[in-house]
């Protein structure tokens, strides 16, 4: 029973990396440009094929393979941004209709090139395993050290640029107070565009690191979508450091239900999870009501 305790702990730690990258990129979209992008889940899925089609297909090094997975989404997040959101800014229900069709239209793009139900395997480049502590049967795939690794940095990396940065210090003020930002002398345009590229990134990353882990498809995106928007209303609209607190939070309730129970009642249990925040507090963890 120990050894299964730390290797769901370890499990946990693991899926909280992955899920803080997608719900950070997904909230910073909602605190700098006001809009909700239900098309993010879609990002990762283009960052995923990518990585597929360049290191199965192609030929190209892992790693070479995932530097272009986050290229190509956050090409296609910028051209999301130009064509669709940039007059959408603060116009909730406008996006989100927007975002839902690039849902489809991504997924048909994906299903045209790659083809409906043909699900695409992709072999992990470090096959080892590690046992945590030495244990025997507390086992983890390097592959997904290697996840918790990137997540790890990219993390540090951001928290770094958001404190200690000119363009972090203009993130921030477009997320807490975006008139204020804007009497400040910053561009909400260009920081828009900035956000976005960032966002778009972090969702093909995550789908890159998670490709050998997972079966990639047109509709890999669904689950994520859903995960991140659970953590981001949980953690608080526009919140990074609720969006963090809240994946750490969910990702150990899930991981802990699905290992000693099902899979059902731990998908049960992060809607109750938001539920339960929502009633304690409307605004999220570290969400704040907007000034009147």
């Amino acid at each position: 029973m120990f050894e299964l305790i730390v290797q769901t702990i370890a499990n946990a730690v693991i899926a909280s990396s992955f899920t803080a990258i997608i719900a950070v990129g997904l909230v910073l979209i909602v605190g700098v440009m006001q809009i909700v992008n239900f098309a993010h889940g879609e990002l990762y899925m283009v960052g995923a094929y990518t990585l597929w089609y360049l290191y199965m297909e192609v030929g190209f090094p892992f790693f070479g393979a995932v530097l272009c997975a986050v290229a190509v989404p956050m090409l296609v997040g910028l051209l999301m941004e130009r064509l669709l959101f940039r007059n959408m800014r603060g116009n909730l229900m406008g996006a989100l209709i927007l975002s839902v069709g690039m849902v489809f239209i991504l997924q048909v793009t994906a299903v045209w090139l790659f083809g409906e139900g043909l699900m695409k395997h992709i072999d992990a480049p470090m096959s080892d395993v590690w046992n945590v502590f030495g244990l025997e049967k507390a086992v983890v795939a390097n592959q997904r050290l290697l996840v918790l690794a990137v997540a790890g940095s990219i993390m540090v990396s951001f928290w770094f640029v958001l404190k200690k940065t000119k363009l972090g210090w203009a993130l921030r003020a477009c997320t807490q107070d975006p008139e204020a930002a804007a009497l400040q002398g910053i561009s909400i345009g260009k920081v828009s565009i900035i956000a976005m590229a960032i966002s778009a990134g972090m969702a093909g990353i995550g789908g890159a690191m998670m490709a050998p882990l997972v079966i990639v498809d047109p509709h890999m995106g669904h689950t994520v979508i859903i995960t991140a928007f659970i953590v981001m209303i949980v953690g608080g609209m526009g919140s990074l450091e609720g969006a963090v607190i809240a994946a750490v939070l969910y990702s150990f309730i899930n991981t802990f239900i699905t290992t000693f129970a099902d899979g059902t009642l731990a998908t049960i249990a992060g809607l109750l999870l938001m539920l339960l925040v929502l009633m304690i507090k409307p605004t999220g963890i570290m969400g704040t009501r907007e000034k009147a």
